[in-house]
């Protein structure tokens, strides 16, 4: 729509756009208007555009672009010293737009552009013109364009389901390969589970053997241990046979030659003639003397644990170590761990020790501690307290077996005392003889 505002009949500057200027247009004369700003001296310049003089004309079209638009549009004077600028550059366009008959073979937009800056009669028909060109122009660079894009996008598309169905094939030949490798392994997995669960079998088998095996050894170990003490049991009373024949031997009397002279004594009480005649010796021994028997007054380790005391009262530990001889075999690691287990087994032995001194002391009784050498990473340095014997049994042999040993070494009827919680031990001993004691009495009786 164009109106005239006041404006001659060939005069264009009465004529206004009824819309926008179009982009394409717009950026034409903004080129323009940038290539005639050089021309122009400061003063000549709108005061809002001053400051882009120094510019290069790329960069002021790129930053003062709106301020140049708006200048050419609001400022006339402006816009006439542009227009001469664009008739000095483009003489035959300018001429072309004045007679009202632009060039055929001229680009639209250099012709909407340059009608913009020049204002001729119709000027806004070429740019209407001009713009629909640009726009129809546009519409087709972009339906091309979309042609293209769709061409393009098919032949990625035929492409894509060239290289899908291609990777379907080779996941397929790969799903396949991996379907029949799953079946080996679980074949494999199948054949392996047998062979675990036989070998099971064959293990708990092999297991039941061995303990069958182990419990026989074990039963045989334990009674030749059995038929080891029995013969060392008649092996000592051959021992203490053989001794006593020594030493009547030794003597020189028997209790035949006792028979014989109680009976001689008795006729020599008959006549006292013959007695002083004889000058013969009184006899010395009764038989009722040769008869093993406990005498009054005279208290066995078995008389003490008929008493009415308490296993656990330290006061029969007293009484047992009060009798005439006795010996106290004390199991040194049972007791220290059954104390005082937390401490160093060097500070264990050394407080245990120091405590049976002061009871050999205060009861005169002979004193034996024996240690298992088995717990020993290096010989022992050690010197015995007074009135203690410390023993570290052999490599090979347990302190238990030493205990055993020492008991079996004592005489029959000599009260022997063996301080340990040991069950093998006590019972060991007591057969043999000896008194067993918890070592928790002990202990009471140590504090």
């Amino acid at each position: 729509m164009v109106e005239n505002s006041g404006g001659g009949p060939g005069d264009g500057a009465a004529e206004v756009l009824d819309r926008p200027l179009p982009d394409s247009v717009r950026r034409r004369v903004v080129q323009i208007v940038s290539d005639g700003f050089g021309g122009l001296t400061v003063s000549e310049l709108p005061a809002q555009l001053r400051q882009y003089a120094r510019f290069a004309p790329n960069r002021r079209a790129k930053f003062a672009g709106n301020a140049m638009a708006a200048a050419l549009e609001t400022d006339p004077l402006f816009r006439q010293r542009i227009g001469e600028k664009l008739r000095e550059a483009q003489s035959e366009l300018a001429g072309a737009l004045d007679s009202g008959s632009p060039p055929p073979a001229a680009d639209p937009l250099d012709v909407a552009a340059a009608a913009y800056v020049l204002r001729p009669t119709g000027w806004v028909k070429l740019v209407t013109a001009a713009g629909e060109e640009a726009l129809r122009a546009d519409a087709e660079r972009a339906d091309e364009e979309s042609r293209a894009e769709l061409e393009r996008l098919r032949e990625e598309l035929a492409q894509a389901r060239d290289a899908t169905r291609t990777e379907t094939e080779r996941l397929r030949t790969e799903l396949d390969a991996a379907k029949k490798e799953a079946e080996s392994l679980h074949r494999k997995l199948r054949s392996a589970h047998s062979d675990i669960k036989r070998g099971e079998a064959a293990l708990r088998k092999l297991r039941a053997e061995t303990d069958a095996a182990r419990a026989e050894g074990q039963a045989q170990v334990s009674a030749g241990e059995v038929e080891t003490r029995r013969l060392k049991a008649r092996l000592a009373e051959a021992e203490a046979a053989l001794e006593a024949t020594r030493k009547a031997a030794r003597e020189g009397r028997s209790v035949e030659d006792m028979r014989v002279r109680l009976l001689l004594d008795t006729v020599l009480d008959a006549a006292q003639g013959l007695r002083r005649e004889l000058a013969l010796p009184p006899v010395s021994v009764r038989p009722a003397e040769t008869v093993d028997a406990v005498e009054p007054g005279r208290m066995t380790p078995k008389d003490i644990a008929a008493r009415a005391l308490s296993e656990n009262d330290p006061a029969i530990l007293d009484q047992l170590l009060a009798l005439p001889q006795a010996h106290l075999v004390v199991d040194g690691y049972n007791v220290t761990k059954t104390g005082y287990p937390q401490m160093p087994l060097e500070k264990q032995r050394l407080r245990l020790l120091g405590q049976l001194s002061q009871l050999a002391a205060q009861t005169g009784a002979e004193v034996t501690c024996v240690f298992d050498g088995a717990e020993l990473a290096a010989p022992v340095l050690l010197a015995p307290p007074r009135g203690v014997r410390v023993l570290f049994s052999k490599p090979g042999v347990t302190a238990d077996e030493l205990i055993r040993q020492l008991v079996r070494a004592e005489p029959p009827g000599r009260p022997v005392i063996v301080a340990s919680t040991d069950r093998e031990v006590a019972d060991g001993i007591a057969k043999a003889g000896a008194r067993p004691v918890a070592s928790a009495v002990l202990l009471k009786r140590l504090s």
